[in-house]
């Protein structure tokens, strides 16, 4: 109760957004849509060695991460050889890739054991997300469109995650995990996510939207696990972002989080329907 005659304290006015990132945010966004959308286009070796590229920055973070140390020689060598499993793919086979990745599996025993499972995990995590993007794209043009469809969910998801969980707030969705996401985040990601997945479906193929529909609600849902997984990940190791070299973003890592469990998931599903030669076929075509 107040004194009589004392005011009552004036209601607390609600915390302001802060909406300082968006614009940084929507650039960056800008510039990597761009560059995925040529390297799709382009495909063959172009697209196998932005992808190499790209997930060798990422096990470079990660390296970093898990060492809790600036990169080493040998630690620059692990980077080098995640690039070029990426462009070993379509030039020699898989096979090739698969043994890239073992070498540097045997190399990274020279490191020590301390963080040895974190750092095997990492190249054998990244070395399959690269023969699973790769594997996707193929030679067809069906392969830009398994990846536009990917990439639209997870985009958007993510996307629409940002906005609505920063707007409307509520309750959170992991706060042992992640303290920034919310259930009201997750639900209008995984909607939007979806819409827009499902009229990219409808325009690309004739295929039963009912099939479409699973297809995109798993990718969305598959994308948020990763971005928690990852969130998980970092929370072990004390850290924020993964890098800064992506602004408003983080690093490679904390921007791929989301593809991770999709692109397997798109892997897994077009090729137990159409084989692992046609992945992109199978996903979209029934």
């Amino acid at each position: 109760m107040t004194e009589q005659g004392t005011p009552p304290p004036a209601p607390s006015s609600p915390p302001r957004r802060n909406w300082a990132d968006v614009g940084p945010r929507i650039v960056s966004a800008f510039v990597l849509i761009l560059v995925t959308a040529t390297a799709l286009y382009l495909g063959s070796y172009f697209f196998s060695a932005v992808v190499g590229a790209v997930y060798a920055g990422a096990y470079r973070e990660w390296e970093t991460m898990i060492s809790r140390a600036p990169l080493g020689n040998i630690g620059m060598i692990l980077v080098g050889l995640v690039a070029l499993s990426g462009l070993l793919f379509p030039l020699l086979g898989p096979l090739s890739s698969v043994l890239c990745i073992g070498l540097a599996c045997l190399l990274s025993i020279r490191l020590g054991r301390e963080a040895l499972v974190w750092r095997i995990a990492g190249l054998l995590i990244f070395g399959t997300l690269i023969g699973a993007a790769v594997t996707m794209r193929g030679d067809g043009v069906a392969g830009i469109w398994a990846g536009l469809l990917l990439g639209t969910v997870v985009w958007m998801t993510d996307s629409a995650a940002f906005f609505t969980g920063r707007q409307i707030g509520g309750e959170k969705l992991a706060p042992g995990i992640s303290p920034s996401k919310t259930w009201s985040g997750a639900l209008g990601g995984l909607a939007l996510g979806s819409v827009a997945g499902l009229v990219v479906w409808t325009l690309l193929t004739d295929s039963p939207w009912g099939i479409g529909l699973m297809i995109v609600v798993s990718i969305s849902i598959l994308g948020q696990l990763g971005d928690l997984a990852e969130s998980a990940v970092k929370r072990h190791f004390h850290i924020k972002d993964s890098g800064h070299i992506i602004p408003g973003h983080g690093g490679l890592m904390d921007r791929l989080d989301s593809l991770t469990l999709g692109i397997i998931f798109v892997l897994i599903v077009g090729g137990l329907h159409g084989g692992f030669g046609a992945v992109a076929e199978g996903l979209l075509y029934w």
